[in-house]
């Protein structure tokens, strides 16, 4: 009975000393939304778009359409670059209207 006494202090005694591992642990919010893009969608089928931008994933753009079906589109098509200039534009003139009033 003594010896398997210490042999249990003892595996406890060297469980106690192993260094813990800093990873983190791989969460739902951590992950990435889109797994595949769409390069073609109508863009008159969207009622909706989301960007996010999340540290481990590249940027990505959710479309909601008039079915309510979410599906993630390229964020490299020819039309979504336009409308992103596009309102990055209709940003920048506003912060400048609000600038001059000041």
């Amino acid at each position: 009975m003594d010896v398997k006494l210490l042999a249990l202090v003892t595996l406890l005694a060297v469980v106690m000393q192993v260094p813990t591992a800093n990873a983190k642990p791989i969460s739902l919010v951590e992950r990435c939304w889109c797994r595949t893009t769409l390069n073609t969608v109508s863009q008159r089928s969207i009622k909706e778009l989301k960007f996010l931008h999340t540290p481990n994933c590249p940027f990505q753009v959710i479309a909601k359409l008039k079915n309510n079906r979410e599906v993630c589109i390229n964020p490299e098509t020819k039309w979504l670059q336009g409308y992103l200039k596009n309102a990055i534009n209709k940003v920048k003139k506003s912060k400048r209207r609000n600038t001059k009033k000041v």
